[in-house]
């Protein structure tokens, strides 16, 4: 069903594509885009992650670097019977996260400062595993794609509205058809993703919970995220809004309804689908995660105290890579 999904969005995908090229260049410029999206998508299937990534700022983290975030990264993916995942960090105030990568052997998921700063070791956990249900579900190389697809529709409609617009036999729809390029085409991507997006985040919330064993501890995590998002800018998702649904909780800023137009479900839904899940399966609150010495003080995700604190004659709490 998954490898039919992503075959059946990138079939709509590159139609739009073809479709923008027509109003923008006629047949010649549909042929030409249907040329680009074919090379588009066999590029983005081996690099779109590593785009992404680099698009996000994201540097690669270790045991070493950032060792807490990185053991609840590799318990998790046992626990879900994945290959170890590639572990990001993103220098980014916003709390938010997200996976990437063609498949479970591919993988990469990423976590900014401001969710390691945000959130409890037990709501890190419970977001790492939605996203490494991502991973299982293989809803990775269809998120990324789409969003490399996405904002190639967006640059070439607006490339249009600057060098098209002549109306002779190869564009016989002149400015009109371009018009329509520049409104519809990006409206028409963003539908695209929202028809797959929405269930998807459901399915990966259902499945991160019953990897982490912590079905409340995601739903906290996802009402921390959702106040700190509308809160906190995230420019490098406002510059590039294309990969907003590739994060767990949509990181730009005027997007908090569930109706047809939002990226993600909205939070409060999800909590209570989280919420009845956890009802339904008789799971309460567990332990810290990680554990600790009783009496210990707790620990942030990277192995520092999480209320800030430093050992004697440091100064300022550690970061997360180290």
């Amino acid at each position: 069903m998954n490898v039919f999904r992503t075959a059946l969005l990138l079939a709509a995908m590159t139609a739009l594509f073809m479709g923008v090229g027509y109003l923008v260049g006629g047949q010649g410029g549909m042929v030409v885009a249907f040329l680009v999206a074919a090379a588009m998508n066999l590029f983005s299937y081996w690099n779109a992650d590593k785009m992404v990534l680099r698009m996000h700022g994201a540097v690669e983290v270790d045991a070493a670097t950032a060792p807490r975030y990185h053991a609840i990264v590799r318990e998790l993916a046992a626990r879900a019977g994945l290959p170890m995942p590639r572990v990001y960090l993103i220098d980014n105030p916003q709390p938010n996260a997200f996976a990437t990568g063609r498949n479970p052997e591919n993988a990469a998921v990423a976590a900014t400062t401001g969710l390691l700063d945000m959130l409890t070791p037990d709501e890190v956990a419970g977001v790492m595993a939605h996203e490494l249900a991502h991973v299982k579900n293989r809803d990775t190389l269809t998120m990324t794609i789409t969003a490399t697809i996405a904002g190639a529709i967006s640059m070439l409609a607006n490339f249009g509205l600057f060098f098209g617009g002549s109306r002779d036999e190869r564009n016989p729809l002149g400015f009109v058809g371009v018009l329509v390029a520049v409104i519809v085409a990006p409206f028409a991507a963003m539908l695209v993703q929202m028809a797959i997006s929405r269930t998807r985040e459901y399915a990966a919330d259902r499945l991160g919970a019953e990897i982490s064993g912590r079905p409340d501890a995601l739903a906290s995590a996802l009402s921390k995220i959702a106040g700190g998002a509308a809160h906190i800018p995230n420019m490098t998702a406002e510059a590039n809004p294309a990969t907003a649904h590739l994060f767990i909780i949509n990181p730009l800023s005027g997007e908090r309804m569930d109706n047809l137009f939002s990226t993600h479900p909205a939070t409060e839904n999800r909590i209570r689908a989280l919420m009845d899940y956890a009802r339904s399966a008789g799971l309460s609150a567990g332990p810290a995660y990680g554990g600790g010495a009783p009496g210990a003080a707790p620990r942030g995700p990277w192995g520092g105290r999480e209320d800030g604190g430093s050992a004697p004659g440091r100064g300022g709490r550690r970061g997360p890579w180290g």
